[in-house]
């Protein structure tokens, strides 16, 4: 299965909300096009990706860029680009549930153009320049997988690779690969970023594809994105991977039967005690 994931850094941070919202669009579909040509099948984008990451600071006025999923003008221009290239995309864009609740959301489009459905991000984080909390709800859909045309797949939105019991619960129900959709500058978690995804490949035996935006955006220049984009297998080898800083489709063939070629040489669906775990679900910890 040839899997990819699109980088890129964002055309335009000022300007009314529609002006940026195309620029970032447009952009994205030239990139959406270049994977079509190169026989990509699944394709990954940005968190947030068709527009500046705005949490750096706490601004209401970015409540009005959240849109309906699926039936948001963006969604619907995904919807139509999967159908065109007989591929399946995974889209993150801030969700508009009604007005006062938004969410963090992954929209899924199957390679007929259908939304399969849509995954919200769950951990939420807040700092000094991840004001996170001020814009998204937490995710309440659990953690559901999609089975698509090509493969089953997982979502993880960015903060959450930090904890290791999704990507499980992902795994467990049936994902052969999971998307996890970031944006991070270099000044919090590089360090750890080809540590982690690599670990939750091994440990659940699924391919991991991790996407970030690069460059740096104006006006709040609170960190300087990295890019680094890539996938990973479920023996935690990276098997593509993107510049630091530059526009491009990173690409893999992923060869899915190699993931009961790890979980039958490491046997860690056979070995895991759940019910010594109580702990981990208790509120008291």
């Amino acid at each position: 299965m040839k899997v990819g994931l699109i980088q890129c850094s964002t055309p335009k941070t000022t300007g009314s909300m529609e002006e940026m919202r195309c620029a970032m669009v447009e952009k994205h579909l030239g990139l959406i096009d270049q994977a079509a040509e190169s026989g990509v099948q699944i394709l990954g984008l940005q968190e947030v990706f068709n527009g500046p990451y705005f949490c750096a600071t706490e601004d209401k006025k970015w409540y009005e860029f959240a849109e309906e999923v699926p039936g948001g003008p963006t969604l619907q221009i995904i919807s139509k680009a999967a159908k065109k290239h007989n591929m399946v995309i995974i889209a993150p864009v801030y969700e508009k549930e009604k007005t006062g609740v938004y969410y963090n959301t992954a929209a899924v489009f199957d390679a007929d153009g259908s939304c399969l459905g849509k995954y919200r991000k769950i951990h939420i984080p807040q700092g000094s320049s991840f004001c996170e909390k001020y814009y998204f709800k937490p995710g309440n859909l659990g953690f559901p997988v999609f089975k698509t045309k090509y493969a089953t797949i997982g979502v993880y939105i960015c903060y959450d690779r930090h904890f290791p019991e999704g990507a499980r619960a992902l795994s467990l129900r049936g994902a052969e690969i999971i998307f996890n959709p970031s944006a991070t500058v270099k000044s919090t978690s590089q360090y750890m970023w080809k540590i982690e995804q690599p670990a939750l490949a091994c440990a659940n035996g699924v391919f991991v594809a991790t996407s970030n935006r690069h460059g740096w955006e104006e006006p709040w220049r609170h960190g300087e994105f990295y890019g680094n984009s890539y996938i990973v297998d479920p023996k935690g080898v990276i098997v593509s991977e993107g510049a630091e800083n530059r526009d491009e489709v990173v690409i893999a063939d992923c060869d899915f039967s190699l993931i009961e070629e790890v979980r039958h040489n490491y046997q860690f669906f056979r070995d895991r005690r759940p019910d010594a775990y109580g702990d981990l679900v208790d509120p008291q910890w």
